[in-house]
């Protein structure tokens, strides 16, 4: 197929409760970010696993396939949701494998195949809790009432109180530094607890501006204290920052 520079496309399905991403276009130095943040997005809403089906994707420099080992790095930690490529050509499946995306990402022939290796593994437990937060200091309080509700629903009421450390931090950040609501999630797999937050900046987020006018520990460096792993995966929107308490985290 013919497409010009700079040109993509991204459909999307579902699919026995898999994303399946199918891109249409070029994949060069333009459209290698939206194409990296649609995978990484699409993983954010926690399907049983991304698919992308490259069939209709052209590929002038080899190297840019490593927006998909780009994609499942962001994601491996959390949401751990998986992600695979479809591309029926073998020569296509030899590349890949050639410039390393098979060392990290499983690549299939068709999408069926890639949900039949999903099958045979077991789905992670969770529960989970959604909601928008508008953009205002009342958010602050409504957030740590929110976490402490949930938890204790989800018998975690020993890791209420860091959990609404962690989500003053990310919410009092996004109020501070962006005027988008709040996107807040919380989640649960029975042993660990997850706080993320997702905004409309696409600024990411650093430990201090300015560490000479305040030399006390930033939010962010108490929220990396506190949790055992926090991170940020870039969305086509903007940003989610996350970070995962568990029993060795208790306050």
């Amino acid at each position: 197929m013919t497409a010009a520079p700079g040109q993509l496309t991204v459909a999307t399905a579902t699919v026995a409760e898999a994303t399946v991403l199918t891109p249409e276009g070029v994949l060069d130095t333009t459209t290698y970010i939206p194409l990296r943040d649609s995978i990484i997005n699409a993983a954010l809403d926690e399907p049983r696993a991304v698919v992308v089906d490259i069939a209709r994707l052209v590929v002038p420099a080899q190297s840019a396939v490593a927006v998909f080992t780009s994609a499942r790095w962001h994601v491996q930690r959390w949401p751990e949701v998986p992600v695979a490529v479809v591309c029926a050509d073998p020569v296509c499946r030899d590349m890949l494998a050639h410039n390393g995306v098979t060392r990290y990402v499983p690549v299939h022939p068709t999408v069926d195949t890639a949900l039949d290796a999903l099958s045979a593994a077991a789905r992670p437990y969770r529960r989970r809790a959604r909601t928008e937060l508008p953009a205002e200091t009342l958010s602050l309080r409504r957030s740590r009432d929110l976490v402490a509700l949930w938890l204790t629903a989800w018998s975690q009421q020993d890791l209420v109180s860091v959990a609404k450390v962690v989500v003053t931090v990310l919410v009092e950040n996004v109020l501070a530094h962006t005027d988008s609501p709040a996107d807040l999630r919380v989640e649960t797999d029975g042993v660990s607890v997850t706080v993320a937050v997702s905004d409309a900046s696409h600024t990411p987020p650093g430990f201090r501006e300015n560490p000479a006018a305040d030399p006390g520990p930033s939010g962010l460096q108490v929220v990396a204290a506190l949790a055992r792993m926090w991170g940020t995966a870039p969305t086509p929107t903007g940003k989610t920052v996350w970070a995962v308490v568990g029993s060795e985290n208790r306050l």
